[in-house]
């Protein structure tokens, strides 16, 4: 027999149940887990606790609501002879504490089914950026996990700071993957892309023991790994021990072009000249604005188009053909007589049909 062969699980092949043959005394201590409940799941946990109760009795253990504590509580009997019935107690009242609903929670019972409740409160620092993310796991009015849900045949319920998922181990694993890589900034579409592809090749018998890198898509990070240049660098100026020299102030403007010993008139003088000069160079321009709509724009230059040529080759054969066939052609009406004789060569081909 090939070793692959040893290696791999048939197909539909389930382990046997584990009955009260494989643990006939029982077991020898008592175990419990207890665990808090908040107030808003209070009404729903009263409605339901007689059928909690009724599938944990079938599996022999206790369980018990503390309203007042705010607690639940499962403990295993002495009937009980399956040791880890407790351990999926403990699961189902973990899960009911979490806004699972019942219908799905009682699966944990079964041995196929396990759960997994995935942390996600610290996963990011800014409470936005953490919203935002969760929002993105969920996807428009639910797809996205209704997908995930379907790929990977597992229950998920997201609440608060923590994601419940309910089903087989291999789709647990990979919910886990999704929900951290949806965290970290991938968006999920990828890895559901990715789900589906493999999900049509277990299909065929062949691929189930090759690799499946060369089917999978490769989805590139678009985060640019250097830092984009600004437009203005600001170059930094050789350093020099010296200090740099002082600036020149108004007066030192003044006596270097003279004007600090003209009389104040003549300061007046000059300040209205130099005002003058700047108008008239705004009125000229403001002008020149102006004029520009009174300047006709150029034309295009005309194109002589050429003479079509009135010498044409005449075929005179070509027309006397047409001649011949028009003289050929009766115009009008037939005479009477030729009617005539149509109307009794119709009437015989008649006669003879």
């Amino acid at each position: 027999v090939d070793e692959s062969e040893l290696l791999t699980v048939p197909d539909g092949w389930k382990e046997p149940a584990f009955t009260r043959e494989d643990n006939p005394k029982g077991l020898l201590e008592e175990s419990s887990f207890a665990t808090l409940f908040p107030k808003y799941r209070e009404a729903y946990l009263k409605e339901c606790w007689p059928l909690v109760q009724k599938a944990l009795g079938e599996h022999y253990v206790n369980a018990a609501l503390d309203l007042i504590e705010g607690s639940m509580t499962v403990t295993t009997t002495k009937k009980t002879f399956d040791p880890y019935a407790i351990i999926r107690a403990r699961d189902l009242i973990k899960l009911l504490a979490r806004s699972v609903p019942f219908e799905q929670v009682f699966r944990i019972l079964q041995d196929d089914v396990a759960c997994d409740i995935i942390k996600i409160g610290s996963l990011v620092r800014k409470r936005e950026t953490f919203i935002k993310r969760r929002a993105r796991l969920l996807g428009p009015k639910g797809s996205t996990l209704k997908a995930l849900e379907l790929l990977t045949n597992c229950y998920i319920m997201v609440q608060g700071n923590t994601v419940s998922a309910l089903g087989p181990f291999s789709g647990l694993k990979e919910v886990r993957k999704v929900v951290l890589d949806t965290m970290k900034n991938i968006h999920p579409i990828y890895n559901i892309k990715t789900l589906m592809i493999k999900r049509e090749l277990a299909k065929d018998p062949e691929l189930r023991t090759q690799s499946w890198e060369r089917f999978l898509p490769k989805f590139k990070r678009k985060n640019l790994k250097k830092r984009k240049e600004p437009k203005k660098k600001n170059t930094k100026k050789e350093y020099t021990p010296f200090p740099p020299p002082q600036p020149e102030s108004q007066i030192d403007k003044e006596l270097a072009s003279g004007e600090y010993f003209l009389k104040e008139r003549q300061k007046k003088r000059k300040q209205m000249e130099e005002i003058k000069a700047k108008q008239a160079d705004a009125i000229k321009k403001r002008q020149e604005e102006r004029n520009k709509a009174f300047i006709p724009p150029k034309e295009k230059p005309v194109v002589k188009t050429k003479k079509a040529s009135t010498e044409k080759k005449i075929d005179i054969e070509a027309i006397k053909e047409k001649v011949k066939n028009a003289k050929k052609k009766k115009l009008g009406a037939l005479p009477e007589e030729e009617v005539k004789l149509k109307m009794a060569a119709d009437e015989k081909k008649k006669k003879k049909k």
